[in-house]
């Protein structure tokens, strides 16, 4: 028998990764998620994109995530479970995996402290026999294990820099955006401090903040800024770094468009308003996301993933840049959109690679030091994403 896979959330990303699963044909895959109607969409555009053949080889069951008892025993019979849930459940779906005996992967909640308490799972991980893996996206997730693969045997790191951006292909006013993964993230994203390493010291600086001109093969002039969450588990990772950042990429106007929906509290968890003709309060960010959650559909457009790391620092005494860039299209054949491609596929790589034994090590990682880097990008080369290395001595 294969390996047997669970992935919970059959959203966006969860769907994808299944589907990314369900391409070697010695994989089993259990689609979990509280909504049938998520669970009979996923199945319908898996027999279309893939054959009815594929539904053989995979199970539905609809599953409430708030139910830790539940999850234990969904989880329980299968080798990794993918995570594609919100970023809220990821230590409740960790603390199951770790009592079902399986390994563990997510999306990613390096806000709130969700991805430190992941972490902080590693010891009675060990003890099972279990590998946790954290922020396993395109960012988190792909940047990390780009990274780490690029300071891999430096002496000294001077500066880790990393821009990522899910666009449309073709923008649209007023915000020349269109969302490919969860609105709310995007809203954390947003709304949240930066933290960053500038000239050794560890600070914090306001999302949307610091705007510069980036250019990318085929697109640009675009701007990018700082934003919450981004340089993940990378800054305790690499906290001797001199320099070490990241920023997401829009077309310009964007961030400054954002910022007055943020200054105006439209991305605040916690404020509340009342209104006469409405009975109780109203959170500003819900009617946001009511009225955008349609207005910022992608829709049949298609969009693109812009993704730059780059890692300066002394090999022996010498100065060496390296740098990787990937520009990921929407698969129009598979009808996957880029930033699923990109994220998705990251989730069910690193999944497969837990599964066959190519990563040994047991406890909760972060990916930079737990996923090999040559092996990812040549498992994301197969599925279509190729990511571009480059690397020039400085002196």
């Amino acid at each position: 028998m294969g390996d047997r896979f669970i992935v919970l959330g059959a959203g966006k990303m969860g769907r994808v990764a299944a589907r990314a699963l369900l391409e070697t044909p010695e994989q089993t895959v259990t689609l979990a998620d509280v909504r049938e109607e998520a669970l009979l969409a996923a199945t319908e555009e898996i027999a279309e994109t893939m054959g009815r053949e594929a539904l053989h080889r995979l199970q539905t069951r609809t599953l409430d995530a708030s139910d830790e008892t539940a999850i234990v025993s969904a989880l329980e019979a299968h080798n990794v479970v993918l995570n594609a849930l919100y970023f809220t459940f990821n230590e409740k779906v960790a603390h199951a995996a770790v009592e079902a005996g399986v390994h563990y992967t997510d999306l990613g909640g390096h806000i709130m402290g969700v991805t430190e308490r992941v972490l902080a799972l590693s010891e009675v991980a060990r003890a099972k026999g279990v590998t946790l893996i954290p922020d396993v996206g395109v960012a988190p997730g792909m940047i990390n294990v780009l990274a780490g693969h690029g300071a891999r045997d430096l002496e000294t790191i001077e500066a880790i820099e990393i821009y990522v951006g899910g666009i449309p292909q073709r923008p649209k006013p007023p915000f020349g955006y269109a969302h490919v993964f969860s609105l709310e993230g995007l809203f954390d994203h947003y709304e949240d401090d930066s933290e960053i390493i500038r000239d050794g010291q560890r600070v914090r600086v306001p999302a949307l903040s610091e705007i510069e001109t980036v250019y990318f093969p085929q697109f640009g002039p675009l701007e990018a800024f700082h934003t919450a969450g981004g340089t993940s588990t990378l800054i305790d990772t690499f906290q001797h770094a001199h320099n070490l950042m990241y920023k997401t990429v829009r077309y310009p106007g964007h961030a400054e468009r954002m910022q007055l929906l943020k200054t105006l509290g439209f991305f605040n968890r916690e404020r509340t308003v009342e209104i006469e003709s409405v009975q109780g309060a109203v959170r500003p960010r819900d009617v946001l996301l009511t009225m955008l959650k349609k207005e910022l559909d992608l829709g049949d457009d298609d969009d693109v993933v812009l993704l730059r790391v780059q890692v300066r620092g002394t090999v022996q005494g010498h100065r060496r840049e390296r740098r990787y860039e990937t520009v990921t299209f929407r698969d129009r054949h598979k009808n996957v959109t880029a930033m699923a491609q990109t994220t998705a596929y990251s989730l069910a790589v690193v999944a497969e690679m837990l599964a066959c034994g190519e990563i040994e090590k047991k406890g909760a990682l972060p990916p930079e030091l737990s996923v090999p880097g040559e092996m990812y990008m040549e498992r994301m080369h197969a599925r279509g994403v190729l990511i571009h290395a480059f690397e020039r001595l400085i002196d």
